[in-house]
């Protein structure tokens, strides 16, 4: 795997380790969402094997095969991470909603109206419904909600471990019961809204026509009730909240 003047071999290392990519690809795509491409793995992680070739030094009892292999499995988690679209700056105005509700909640006993999260947020009720426009697409986990109190992410721990399950060790960590206990608490036109949509599986547009409103209306409510569930969830290390209200 070295040249004549003792470099490794760029060319024979990459037909030699590409299986190996394909190999952590595959292990990781057994864990992912079927949204994942598994291409997309492999890009990635040739991307990582290039890296560790050209970063490789021989030490004493380093093998590439295993640096290799960490370096590939790095690049593959960091193309999931930055798989992340929505802009950040929608993703701060996000937080500082959610935030917001959990205050709020906290505060009064209740779910909070959009006029008193408008106030709370210092803005216009036209703005803070805009914000909510602009935040269509919110997901409702993201990668780094799971970062542990180390450093140490949910990826790093579950999806380079060949046994680790992130479905299951979600429905371990309960959080399939706070969701639904979370829902439950919704206003009741966002739990509505939201069993027309996930239930029902109608479009924005049906949504609206349902419920008397349009479907831009029907957008807003859905990022809210997204950002009403993400505070019920993580704030406070997931700590549920007892008491909400049922207007909206």
């Amino acid at each position: 795997m070295y040249n004549a003047a003792g470099q490794l071999n760029k060319d024979q290392l990459v037909q030699r380790f590409t299986p190996l990519v394909r190999r952590i690809a595959s292990h990781l795509m057994a864990r992912l969402p079927a949204s994942v491409q598994v291409d997309d793995l492999v890009q990635n992680g040739m991307l990582g094997l290039l890296d560790a070739i050209s970063r490789f030094e021989a030490q004493a009892g380093a093998q590439f095969e295993v640096y290799a292999a960490q370096r590939v499995r790095g690049a593959m988690l960091d193309g999931l991470r930055e798989n992340d679209w929505l802009p950040r700056s929608l993703r701060r105005n996000a937080r500082r909603i959610e935030t917001a509700i959990a205050q709020l909640e906290q505060e009064n006993g209740r779910a909070p109206t959009e006029k008193e999260l408008a106030d709370s947020l210092g803005m216009a009720l036209a703005d803070y419904q805009q914000m909510l426009q602009d935040a269509r697409g919110h997901q409702l986990v993201y990668l780094e909600d799971m970062v542990a109190e180390r450093g140490e992410d949910f990826l790093e721990r579950h999806l380079a471990d060949e046994g680790g399950d992130p479905a299951k060790i979600l429905e371990d960590e309960n959080l399939r019961r706070r969701l639904v206990h979370a829902i439950e608490l919704l206003p009741e036109r966002e739990r509505l809204m939201m069993a027309l949509y996930y239930e029902q599986d109608l479009n924005l547009r049906e949504i609206g026509e349902v419920m008397g409103v349009t479907e831009s209306r029907v957008c807003q409510l859905h990022s809210q009730a997204v950002m009403r569930l993400r505070a019920r969830l993580f704030d406070g290390g997931g700590k549920e909240t007892t008491k909400a209200g049922r207007h909206g």
